[in-house]
């Protein structure tokens, strides 16, 4: 849904999403994710388990940072203004996570990740904070990641995870003839994010259709950054029902951002 999920989020996926939409799914969700990007040559995987209140989470994730290629030293992705020539270094990122969400009244839930991040030999405690609102058909999410910035390694191993806020507007439409439900969704970062291709602020929309036993859906999105160049993303994905409650998920991304295109694929158990 080219990322336009922070206020969709409602499977175990949520622990990394938005915290606060693990209280709005099912009584259990457990998710193996696998994905590749060709470009750079990378792979992300993941697991999470989840209940409506508690969850767990396990991400391997690849991290970029840039640094000038005549010295040794490296910082963040984006934030060298070093006119030379640039090179680039992906470090793998582990991340545990705990999960748990609080219901506020009836219309909102705050929930928080406590997550154990390594990368370049170092290990620190990092905090992921969201919020979702459902007033009807509309569901209103934001998420704070890394809402403590953390800076991992040191010298010129050192990368420092900056904080990131994320707001999102889901709307999704009941059954109806043909069709098990119909969600919209949009996405737009509130504050600049650093990457391997220099600041960006992405803004997302993207949709979702479902047949009306729930047996297969299919979904689509767009994203793109604010600043500099569009950097677009354009992706779609679909879901079948193995069997009750087991889908296998598939989802492919292009575009012009290089740093997001790719594949990835799920096996998701819900009940």
């Amino acid at each position: 849904m080219g990322g336009a999920f922070t206020a969709v989020a409602d499977d175990s996926t949520a622990t990394f999403w938005n915290p606060a939409g693990l209280a709005t799914g099912a009584y259990f969700n457990a998710t193996v994710e696998y994905g590749r990007s060709p470009d750079n040559d990378t792979d992300r995987r993941g697991f999470s388990l989840a209940f409506p209140a508690l969850g767990v989470s396990y991400y391997r994730l690849p991290v970029s940072e840039i640094r000038a290629a005549a010295t040794t030293t490296a910082t963040s992705a984006g934030s060298r203004q070093d006119p030379g020539a640039l090179d680039v270094r992906v470090v793998d990122l582990s991340q545990f996570g705990v999960t748990a969400g609080q219901s506020i009244g009836r219309h909102l839930v705050l929930g928080s990740t406590l997550k154990l991040v390594r990368a370049a030999g170092d290990s620190h405690a990092g905090l992921d904070v969201g919020a979702m609102a459902a007033l009807g058909i509309v569901r209103l999410g934001v998420i704070v990641r890394n809402a403590r910035e953390i800076t991992l390694g040191a010298g010129d191993q050192a990368i420092t995870l900056t904080r990131q806020v994320r707001l999102g507007a889901a709307v999704t439409t009941t059954a109806r003839s043909g069709v098990g439900g119909l969600t919209v969704s949009v996405d737009a970062d509130a504050r600049q994010v650093p990457s391997v291709t220099g600041n960006e602020r992405r803004i997302a929309a993207g949709a979702e259709v479902w047949t009306p036993r729930r047996t297969f859906g299919v979904r689509a999105g767009l994203s793109g950054s604010t600043l500099g160049e569009g950097r677009r993303a354009l992706s779609a994905g679909a879901s079948v029902a193995l069997r009750t409650g087991i889908y296998a998920d598939g989802q492919i991304t292009g575009g012009s951002d290089v740093s997001r295109r790719g594949w990835g694929g799920a096996l998701r158990l819900t009940f």
